[in-house]
């Protein structure tokens, strides 16, 4: 299992007097994508699937059944996240708008990724897409774990933020494989 990446100990805060707000953070991984090879030699293009997408569809399908209300979605440039992230919003009800957001590419400390969200979140209900491992490392950030948390390919987990600072303020409401939520759509 590869070495977390050091985490940053400063403590990002959310700014604009939004700090008393609670802010519900969805945190979901890309689905299925093209396997890395001749075919994608630039992996930022690497797509969905066409399973990838009955998938994740499917799964969003069941979280609208759990009413999951979004008010924005923020994704990765990459395109694989790009694609969950415009699947997520249309499935939802009220079709949240979607906003890539540079931090959220493969690489950032999950200290400055934090600090990136927070500061377009602003105590809102905000779902995040991107990739393994820094997701996993990013819902250790907020909860305060050492161990990076483990996600599948579209699933998803909410963690709330009940205060402005970011770093283990959070707390893990829910975690749920694309299973689980492929049978709440039945």
């Amino acid at each position: 299992m590869p070495k977390p990446r050091s985490q940053n100990t400063k403590a990002p805060t959310v700014r604009s007097g939004a700090a008393d707000r609670s802010l519900e953070l969805y945190l979901v991984r890309h689905a299925i994508a093209a396997e890395r090879g001749p075919e994608w030699p630039d992996d930022d293009l690497r797509p969905l699937t066409d399973r990838g997408i009955a998938r994740f569809e499917k799964a969003v399908a069941g979280l609208a059944n759990l009413e999951l209300a979004v008010d924005e979605v923020l994704t990765s440039p990459l395109v694989r996240a790009r694609q969950t992230a415009d699947l997520l919003a249309s499935g939802l009800e009220d079709g949240p708008s979607v906003q890539v957001l540079e931090a959220l590419a493969p690489g950032h400390e999950p200290a400055h990724v934090a600090e990136a969200v927070l500061r377009v979140a602003r105590g809102r209900r905000v779902a995040v897409v991107g990739h393994e491992p820094g997701l996993g490392e990013l819902a250790a950030f907020l909860i305060g774990t050492r161990q990076a948390i483990a996600f599948k390919k579209g699933g998803v987990c909410r963690i709330d933020l009940q205060s402005g600072v970011a770093r283990s303020s959070g707390a893990l409401v829910w975690f749920l494989s694309p299973k689980i939520m492929r049978s709440l759509a039945e």
